[in-house]
């Protein structure tokens, strides 16, 4: 599923996997979220609701411009630089295509299904 995400006014394109977690998130869509900075590596939201997690694959390792989702605090995360490990509860959701850096100062998050 393609994606247009609005970053503090800029629009970015991204792509949805074909997880069912993922499927799940899509559900959820249009969304317009406030995001916090964790560990100057990525911008982390909080979700409507928690997802499923049912068929998950193994623990992932975050690369710039992944969508994520963290099971174990149940919110999405954008990576605009790499997490450097896997986590269990890391499930990547899909990708951001072009400049991953403007989520470094971004605040506020829109994201709908693309056409």
């Amino acid at each position: 599923m393609n994606l247009r995400l609005t970053i503090d006014g800029h629009r970015v394109d991204a792509t949805l996997n074909d997880s069912a977690t993922a499927r799940d998130f899509a559900v959820l869509l249009p969304l317009t979220l406030n995001l916090s900075d964790f560990h100057e590596t990525e911008k982390i939201a909080d979700l409507p609701r928690r997802l499923s997690t049912s068929g998950a694959p193994d623990a992932a390792e975050a690369k710039p411009g992944d969508l994520a989702y963290y099971a174990p605090w149940g919110n999405l995360a954008l990576f605009y630089r790499g997490s450097g490990s896997s986590d269990a509860g890391l499930i990547i959701l899909g990708h951001m295509n072009g400049d991953t850096q403007r989520l470094a100062t971004a605040t506020k998050i829109t994201i709908e299904a693309a056409s």
